[in-house]
């Protein structure tokens, strides 16, 4: 079953991991940012989608030049104390308008859906414990935000209030 929440519906998910071989030069690979620096024409240079897997200490302002570049983000979240994910969220879409796919992964539980949401993801990855259906409705929970959030097409601008 698809672990992949995205646009509000479960889907298979078209992205591959980077790996060794590299993937075919057409496709949609997500990458590492530390192996990015390592060889960024390398990566610059496939025709393929690109996507960029962020680790908590990764430096948005680092990735800032490539963002046109880039189709997708996935900011890794390490556990429930991990919130760094979320300034990066925030930081991709207001500061530098990145209006890609922005993919939360790693320990990605249910309650944490609609905080994630309204900084900016658009995407999840789910644990392996999470229940989709039920991950889908906690999306619907709250009628009412009381802060902005990010506006985005997944989330309806009016149903937030901002």
């Amino acid at each position: 079953m698809p672990r992949l929440l995205r646009q509000r519906e479960l889907v298979e998910d078209d992205w591959v991991a980077s790996g060794d071989p590299p993937p075919a030069d057409d496709a949609a690979v997500i990458v590492p940012f530390t192996k990015f620096r390592e060889n960024p024409d390398f990566w610059r240079s496939r025709s393929g989608r690109l996507g960029i897997r962020l680790a908590p200490a990764d430096r948005v302002e680092d990735l800032a030049p490539d963002l046109p570049r880039i189709s997708l983000v996935a900011a890794e979240f390490t556990g429930p104390g991990e919130g760094r994910g979320y300034s990066q969220a925030k930081l991709l879409r207001q500061r530098y308008k990145f209006t890609g796919e922005l993919r939360a992964v790693g320990y990605v539980k249910q309650d944490l859906l609609y905080l994630m949401a309204r900084v900016g993801f658009d995407a999840f990855e789910l644990s392996p414990t999470e229940k989709p259906e039920e991950a889908i409705a906690t999306l619907e929970r709250f009628k009412v935000a009381y802060t902005p959030g990010a506006p985005l097409p997944s989330l309806a601008k009016e149903r937030f209030h901002v």
